[in-house]
């Protein structure tokens, strides 16, 4: 019997790699949005995979360039606090934030975590938290 849960993996694109290096970390199911070719149907998938999986897991790192995620972050902490997950990558590749961006995130950080949402500092910690939740009962 398949009792895995599933996390919808959201948060910075950019050719970030944080995805490639989460996924040989989890034991559970999970769906990746990005694709190669933004179509509508892909936009039809994620929003369905985002309502449907059991966590949603916003990661941002440095190589965001948009302000979508954290929108899409606010929403679900308020909505579905049980459900969200939030991390923070602060290099990535040779991307670092700037010291205001630093600050910036520090305040969503605690705006989420007054909603109950689970924050981590690294995949390994999502990872571990997820492979918990997933383990055979």
């Amino acid at each position: 019997m398949n009792n895995n849960i599933s996390v919808f993996l959201g948060g910075t694109c950019n050719n970030s790699t944080w995805r490639e290096a989460l996924i040989p970390h989890l034991t559970c199911d999970y769906f990746n949005p990005v694709v190669e070719n933004w179509t509508e149907e892909a936009q039809q998938i994620e929003i369905e995979k985002r309502e449907t999986c059991d966590f949603v897991l916003y990661v941002i790192t440095p190589k965001m360039t948009g302000v979508y995620s954290i929108a899409e972050l606010i929403e679900s902490s308020i909505n579905e606090p049980h459900r969200t997950i939030f991390c923070t990558i602060y290099k990535d590749d040779e991307n670092e934030f700037t010291e205001h961006q630093l600050k910036s995130l520090k305040m969503v950080k605690q705006m989420v975590i007054k909603y109950n949402v689970r924050t981590f500092d690294n995949l390994i910690d999502i990872a571990n938290f997820l492979n918990f939740i997933n383990r055979p009962t």
